[in-house]
């Protein structure tokens, strides 16, 4: 009587590392609900957009930081490439034959740094835009006094041309008109504008890091997503 050897034993799980520190994997997802909370708050609720603006910024200074001085994969010295290879990673995905990077792909490397310079842009004209409109937050100090010295300056020197106006002028609210034009409105909505841009480029770029994040996903078989969650990614 012989004995059949069974080869019907599960396999083994698949061995894994650890890639992504806490402070990485933290402030990943501190900036993916604070830009979509800040979005979405929008001048309805304003505390909250203002005080989501502050997380995402707090998150990008930590993760600039985190990039020269933090552990091995969130250096920016271990990862970033340059352009060419960049493109290189890119043919390959086109092609099947892109390289399995443990940490990030140099593709990925590129689009982290115009996020983390679109993501400074945003919540820096934000916060000035802020201290403008509203003469509050961290850059009020800097910003909002400014105009403020102006108009004090402005309303001194027209003081004299101001008594000489007829009431007709004064009825229409001219010098009102005036002095709101002179506290820096002109600045006020180029700041706006300037940061709607760079909300809209965080956007378009997010969007494209989460199509390039399937890509990378489905080429190399694991879920690039999870990894980010856990911080362990499949061994070589």
């Amino acid at each position: 009587m012989t004995e059949t050897s069974d080869n019907s034993s599960p396999a083994a799980p698949q061995a894994s590392v650890k890639v992504w520190d806490p402070v990485v994997r933290i402030g990943h997802w501190v900036i993916v609900i604070g830009v979509f909370t800040a979005y979405f708050s929008g001048d309805d609720w304003q505390g909250i957009h203002v005080w989501a603006g502050y997380a995402v910024a707090a998150a990008v200074l930590i993760r600039i930081a985190w990039g020269l001085f933090g552990t091995r994969h969130a250096r920016f010295a271990s990862f970033v490439r340059g352009p060419g290879a960049a493109a290189s990673y890119l043919r390959g995905l086109v092609s099947g034959k892109a390289e399995r990077h443990a940490g990030h792909n140099p593709a990925g490397a590129v689009m982290i740094l115009l996020l983390l310079a679109s993501l400074a842009g945003t919540t820096g004209t934000g916060m000035a835009l802020y201290a403008v409109e509203e003469g509050r937050g961290p850059l009020a100090g800097f910003i909002a006094m400014a105009p403020e010295d102006g108009a004090q300056a402005n309303a001194s020197s027209e003081a004299p041309r101001a008594a000489d106006r007829d009431d007709d002028d004064d009825e229409h609210g001219v010098r009102g008109e005036s002095g709101e034009h002179e506290e820096g409105g002109e600045g006020g909505e180029w700041l706006e504008g300037l940061h709607k841009f760079f909300v809209y480029l965080t956007l378009t770029l997010a969007g494209l890091h989460v199509i390039g994040v399937i890509a990378s996903s489905l080429a190399h078989g694991e879920n690039l997503v999870r990894s980010m969650v856990t911080g362990r990614k499949r061994a070589e």
